[in-house]
């Protein structure tokens, strides 16, 4: 067996900057410390924090008054920060950077009066918050055949946003029926869809062919990592969704295949790693890394944890929890 390891894959500076937030969150605050939603999509990251004394909730009314509450990666509505604030919640916002850009860019059109066509999926948590800036003004566009049905008051005054964890091929398509549709839509002058949603499919892409099957590290709540699956899928690659190698079935292989590994934006590398040392332990696999492009990105943590704890020499942003 032959393993192509895809690079870029796994952790993207969003999800680095929330895990550490909430790594030095547990070391400045008395547990439990309070995690609106799952701090990322990924169940090894869940699980791990929850053994070490984090709560994760879906509704604030379960956080205690006074107590130290996170928001993801995933960003919240302003209803949600407002209620944070009526029972005096320690908030700490670990919302990524670029999920705060469809944010605000939600706000200025609708400020500006235009019908915002969100084009996501339906209950994603990053939707539910962008939703909650603008709830009067914004309708949800789930495929072209959405466009068709779609009502608005004014067509010369429309534009179109997308969740940052797309399918790139899938939001283009729809993009495409929008402009068909709405020759004038507005856009924001910078795509949504993040950097490492994008390089992650561009690896798949670009490697897939080479390939007798996909391993995709990523829970199945994680939109991205189903998206690198679908990817490969299209290409005629069968794929699978795994979230670590307790999920690998040795009758999946025949022990000659050409594998490709890679990892959704909110999995982390141990979980690559081992699944590398079963195959190679079970087929004596051979590991050839193959890189698109290098990322050298990083986003800040949270001012309020700046103030309060200082990173201690040695840590790197996006270690294992």
């Amino acid at each position: 067996m032959k393993v192509l390891l895809a690079s870029p894959r796994g952790f993207c500076a969003g999800v680095n900057m929330a895990i550490e937030s909430l790594e030095m969150a547990l070391r400045a605050f008395e547990t439990p410390v309070y995690v609106y939603h799952e701090i990322v999509h990924n169940k090894h990251v869940v699980d791990t924090f929850r053994d070490r004394g984090v709560v994760f909730v879906d509704q604030l009314e379960k956080v205690p008054e006074g107590s130290t509450l996170l928001f993801s990666a995933h960003g919240v509505s302003p209803h949600v920060r407002n209620v944070a604030r009526q029972r005096r919640l320690r908030t700490i916002d670990a919302t990524c950077p670029l999920v705060t850009k469809v944010h605000l860019e939600a706000i200025r059109y609708a400020r500006e009066g235009y019908t915002i066509l969100l084009i996501g999926h339906a209950g994603h948590d990053e939707v539910v918050g962008t939703i909650g800036e603008a709830p009067g003004a914004i309708h949800l566009v789930e495929s072209p055949e959405d466009v068709d049905s779609l009502a608005v008051p004014d067509e010369q005054r429309v534009a179109y946003l997308t969740q940052t964890t797309l399918s790139v091929d899938d939001a283009n398509r729809i993009i495409r029926r929008l402009r068909e549709r709405f020759p004038h839509i507005a856009s924001p002058p910078k795509e949504d869809i993040c950097y490492a949603t994008q390089n992650r499919q561009e690896a798949v892409a670009w490697l897939a062919d080479e390939a007798d099957m996909v391993l995709v590290l990523g829970s199945q709540n994680s939109s991205n990592s189903q998206r690198l699956a679908e990817l490969a899928t299209e290409r005629g690659v069968p794929a699978r969704l795994i979230d670590g190698a307790e999920d690998i079935d040795p009758d999946w292989f025949d022990g000659s295949e050409t594998i490709l590994i890679t990892a959704g934006a909110s999995a982390p590398e141990i979980v690559v790693r081992a699944c590398i040392e079963a195959l190679t332990n079970r087929f004596q696999a051979s590991v050839e890394t193959r890189s698109l492009r290098a990322e050298n990105v990083s986003f800040p943590l949270p001012k309020v944890l700046r103030s309060v704890l200082p990173l201690e020499a040695g840590d790197s942003p996006g270690t294992e929890p």
